[in-house]
């Protein structure tokens, strides 16, 4: 882990990733895979930039951060502040809280894990956590039957819910993925 203040080298394997074990092989591959579709996706740069770092802070499903919160303005620094807002975003999220809300009267209402607290997202924030959530979930489908199979009903429930605010191609493709087992590929996801 590195120290808060110290610059941050956006090398994925520098900073530890290819060590962490993770659903779909190491958490670097996953977060290059994750880059690669939103690219194929024709996500605007900072949301691809984010896909890739979407866990250096870990998430409430990887507990390892590759950089401690401290160092937010090194990242932002490296990734740029657009791209480190959004990984920040998904980071932070309480997706307990936060999921069941995204499609009903309050999903502009974010549970922020790290701070504690609930805070209001625009709608393009919340289009891009959506976006990359979605397209996370996507990579973990093609990549592990036993992910799939554990979690196909409530993705669908998920992606259903998140459909007016991701794009098209990132909806059908998770359905099309979870409906035939997982034989999507997210091509060069360098």
């Amino acid at each position: 882990m590195r120290e808060p203040g110290e610059r941050v080298n956006p090398d994925l394997r520098v900073l530890g990733a290819g060590a962490i074990a993770h659903v779909a092989g190491s958490l670097a591959a996953h977060l290059e895979r994750t880059e690669g579709w939103l690219r194929r996706f024709g996500a605007r740069e900072a949301l691809c930039r984010a896909g890739r770092y979407h866990a250096i802070y870990g998430t409430a499903g990887i507990h390892a951060a590759l950089v401690p919160l401290a160092n937010r303005r090194a990242v932002a620094a490296a990734i740029g502040n657009e791209a480190e807002a959004i990984v920040y975003r998904y980071a932070a999220c309480d997706r307990d809280r936060f999921h069941p809300r995204i499609g009903g009267a309050h999903e502009c209402r974010f549970a922020d894990r790290f701070a504690r607290c609930d805070c209001a997202v625009t709608p393009a924030e919340l289009r891009d956590f959506c976006e990359l959530t979605l397209v996370n979930e996507l990579d973990l489908v093609a990549t592990s039957p036993q992910f799939r199979r554990k979690h196909r009903d409530d993705l669908y429930d998920l992606a259903q819910r998140m459909q007016r605010h991701v794009t098209d191609a990132a909806y059908r493709t998770l359905c099309a993925t979870l409906a035939a087992g997982g034989s999507a590929t997210a091509g060069n996801a360098s």
